[in-house]
């Protein structure tokens, strides 16, 4: 035991010659004292890690400022796309009125005895049996009830039926309350149109009391017969079908409405032109 540990002292007593030497060595190289390379020595782990934390906190606040000036920046440009988004169907609504003020330019070109007022829809209303418009215009406006609407190139959309100072309500072709005098512009066949709500095609009309001799084909144009509420010739639709109504004694035709009534944005109601019809 006693031999053992003489050992082991010997070695820690060569172990601190050797590193007593190295340190004077080395303080002999840098011009630093022993205790200045022990203190040092001692100390570099933990100038190692904090170097270490040092580096890793410039690099976080650096990402959190970097990360604060792309926010910034998305901001901006989030901004300033919602605002060129907007301009532009800014720009897309102009260039549709355009359109349709054009169309209807050249559609009252032709028919010099109408005076028409522009106005936009409001708001929608359907169910089961009646199918209705809300227009920007009134009595304001010279809107009156019993006024034929129509679309700018001259197709009819309905009837207004209730008005207010800022506001008029339209009965629309495809409600089934409206009923249109009209004929089958390449036979001259009379019939009455009205919104026939059939099952899985809402959107159609139906023309009754055609004669049951009469020749219907696919596509033929209906307008109206004229009267003190339509102006004669308004388009109302065109042909997809015909049949024998029940009692067989006349013929019905189906029509596909010449208004695409549920993507309107801006129609014209007539308010004054010239017939010789009476009701």
């Amino acid at each position: 035991m006693r031999h053992l540990f003489s050992t082991r002292l010997r070695i820690i007593l060569v172990l601190a010659v050797l590193i007593t030497a190295g340190l004077s060595v080395l303080s002999g190289l840098t011009s630093q004292s022993i205790p200045d390379l022990v203190i040092q020595g001692f100390l570099a782990p933990f100038r190692a890690a904090g170097s270490a934390l040092t580096d890793a906190a410039e690099k976080y606040f650096s990402y959190m400022f970097r990360y604060e000036a792309l926010a910034a920046e998305n901001e901006v440009l989030t901004a300033r796309i919602a605002e060129m988004e907007d301009v532009a169907r800014q720009a897309d609504a102009v260039s549709r009125e355009n359109t349709r003020l054009r169309q209807a330019l050249n559609f009252l070109s032709t028919h010099e005895d109408y005076v028409a007022v522009d106005a936009y829809i409001i708001s929608w209303s359907s169910t089961d049996w009646s199918n209705t418009l809300t227009l920007n215009r009134g009595t304001n406006a010279g809107v009156a009830e019993n006024m034929c609407v129509i679309t700018a190139n001259g197709e009819v959309v309905g009837l207004v039926t209730e008005v207010g100072p800022n506001y008029s309500i339209v009965k629309t072709v495809l409600d089934s309350t409206l009923e249109i005098s009209t004929n089958i512009a390449t036979s001259g066949y009379n019939g009455m149109v009205k919104g026939g709500y059939i099952s899985g095609n809402e959107t159609l009309l139906r023309m009754d009391y055609l004669p049951s001799s009469s020749i219907i084909r696919n596509k033929d144009q209906v307008v109206t017969s004229g009267s003190t509420v339509y102006p004669r010739g308004l388009i109302v639709g065109s042909v997809v079908d015909a049949g024998f109504e029940e009692t067989g004694v006349a013929k019905y035709a189906l029509l596909e409405a010449a208004a695409d009534i549920r993507s309107l944005e801006q129609v014209f109601i007539i308010t004054e032109y010239t017939t010789d019809i009476t009701e």
